[in-house]
């Protein structure tokens, strides 16, 4: 029987990227724990093989063949010591900034350091022996999966980046010697473009601007932004963190968060992803087929699983040449959108006295140009439903992503300008984790400070969350409940009235409604202000779960009703019968 690839997934991948970036020559040494790898090249006529039973000589001859024909090579090696006799010819790759890819074999690393046969440690590389090391483990699931996908992409990638130079990849094998796999997997082979490379065409597809958390905007780049919407028919998909303040904003929470609605007619077929970290759960639902990376960093950053192309430049830079001497277009796909949106705002229901609701009904009130921080999860979840009015910026701290810190970058932010306004939205946990940022000397009259004091971490309390499962128990130790007074009526009072703050507090919608615009009034007050509002996590629970499945598509529902039949295990196995 004719031999074909191996069945280890890694090696598939691995070959398949290989093949899909035309890199096809290749040293090979001799071994056993290299055999899938190179007998799957040497079963594939693509390939351009060579031997050299010394790694030393093969990592030389690969430099000489590089440096000739100007392409990448590959150099094969087994275990044991043969991959530090490459040790000479890859530094000579260094200095030279030769595309040479080394792929060493391996047992599997977690045998270091327990005396296995012809196993050593290549955890560590001298710094200029390659410009970057990644490793490979056997594939077991698509989680697996993609992470090879991504390394192997972010390797090939960096032969010819800066210069180029060598790489390695440390590939585990499981032995296997089975060779009957006809076909490679469909895999991405990442592009990444720089300002001097003509740039891939977009044509006539479907196309959004998704942003993360992004520093503010200059005015240049949202000039940027909205020409080329106008010119691509283009929206902006924002969250309250995202700095961007065009006329192409669409906030997209409401309609993404739906658990029981699948709006496909809306999604993009191209997505270009700009901005760092995001705080919005809910943003993989927006995203669609396929995503173009823009940042000057040009690095790999593969959030939503659907990337092609990287590009590395600036976003004024990117927007610029794509609409440079284009004509624009109308608008239809943001008028959709908004459409779409206005629609479902209509349905919005009745919710209970929660953070939601706080959001629902004030966030029309902040004033503008102010400045608002949002604690991360509940708070920011919350208030990215709704619209904020123009020209207020908003942050929060999504970096990281823990609990620490938000009152105090608050405080640090009002230092800048002691004439604006700066607001906070937090929870109780977070805010007493941060609480001793109140009584800093620094802290001016420009602060407001809103604390949703529910006696616990409510996040642990959603009806969507695992721990909820729990019921009560789960307050001891995974929602943190009864500490900082368990919802003390005048812990927080005494304490902000002690360090000089005016203070308010609301314990239902009514007494809500009596006190909160004082708290959002766009005039300077004698003290700064901390409104304190008592909710219950179990109606705060019962917002959400209202506020994400008040719309309803068919193949929303159909979605739902698979889930409940089978249950999350049942869906993964189920992914994984129909990836294979």
């Amino acid at each position: 029987m004719k031999e074909h690839y191996s069945d280890e997934k890694s090696v598939q991948i691995l070959v398949a990227i290989l093949k899909a970036n035309g890199i096809k020559k290749a040293v090979v040494s001799p071994g056993t724990t290299n055999m899938a790898f190179a007998r799957s090249m040497q079963n594939d006529p693509f390939f351009e093989l060579y031997s050299a039973v010394d790694e030393r000589s093969a990592a030389y001859m690969a430099c000489g063949l590089a440096e000739e024909t100007g392409e990448a090579v590959v150099i094969s090696c087994t275990g044991a010591t043969a991959s530090r006799n490459y040790l000479p010819g890859l530094t000579e790759a260094f200095y030279r900034k030769l595309p040479i890819l080394a792929v060493t074999s391996s047992q599997d690393i977690a045998k270091i350091g327990h005396h296995s046969a012809q196993l050593i440690d290549r955890t560590q590389k001298p710094k200029d022996a390659a410009k970057l090391s990644v490793h490979l483990p056997i594939v077991k699931d698509n989680d697996d999966f993609w992470a090879s996908e991504v390394k192997i992409n972010t390797a090939v990638l960096e032969l010819f980046r800066n210069g180029g130079g060598p790489v390695h990849i440390n590939l585990t094998t499981a032995y296997s010697k089975i060779y009957d796999v006809h076909k490679l997997p469909a895999v991405r082979a990442m592009k990444r473009f720089v300002s001097a490379d003509e740039l891939p065409a977009i044509g006539q597809r479907k196309t959004a601007i998704f942003v993360g958390s992004h520093p503010r905007m200059s005015k240049e780049l949202i000039a940027a932004i909205d020409r080329f919407c106008a010119v691509y028919d283009a929206v902006v998909f924002c969250d309250h963190t995202s700095g961007y303040y065009g006329k192409y904003k669409v906030v997209h929470s409401l309609s993404s968060s739906q658990s029981h609605a699948n709006y496909n007619d809306l999604s993009p077929s191209l997505t270009i992803h700009i901005g760092e970290v995001t705080g919005d759960y809910s943003a993989g639902r927006v995203i669609g087929n396929e995503v173009w990376r823009v940042n000057e960093d040009g690095e790999i950053r593969d959030t939503f699983r659907k990337l092609t192309n990287t590009f590395q430049m600036s976003e004024v830079e990117f927007f610029s040449r794509y609409a440079d001497n284009k004509a624009a277009v109308v608008s239809t796909y943001l008028a959709a959108w908004q459409l779409h949106l206005n629609e479902i705002r209509q349905k919005i229901p009745e919710i209970s006295f929660s953070n939601l609701w706080v959001a629902a009904k004030s966030h029309a009130a902040v004033p503008k140009n102010s400045v608002i921080h949002f604690g991360i999860l509940n708070s920011l979840r919350s208030w990215n439903f709704f619209e904020l009015p123009e020209g207020i910026h908003s942050y929060s701290n999504v970096g990281g992503f823990g609990i620490d810190g938000c009152v105090s970058s608050l405080l640090g932010a009002s230092l800048a300008n002691c004439n604006k306004l700066y607001f906070c939205v937090v929870g109780d946990l977070a805010f007493f984790y941060d609480m001793n940022s109140l009584g800093n000397r620094h802290v001016g009259r420009n602060i407001r400070v809103m604390l949703i004091n529910n006696g616990i971490g409510t996040e642990f309390k959603n009806f969507n969350h695992s721990a909820a499962a729990f019921g009560d128990s789960a307050d001891e130790f995974h929602a943190a409940g009864g500490h900082f007074g368990n919802k003390s009526k005048t812990l927080v009072k005494h304490y902000a009235e002690d360090l000089g703050f005016e203070y308010l507090s609301a314990t239902s919608k009514e007494e809500f409604l009596n006190v909160y615009q004082r708290f959002f009034t766009s005039e300077l007050t004698d003290k700064p202000i901390l409104f304190e509002l008592f909710t219950d996590s179990q109606e705060e629970s019962d917002a959400l779960e209202a506020m994400t499945s008040f719309c309803t598509t068919a193949e929303g529902k159909a979605k739902q009703v698979v889930k409940g039949i089978l249950g999350d295990k049942g869906i993964r196995v189920m992914k994984g019968i129909l990836n294979r």
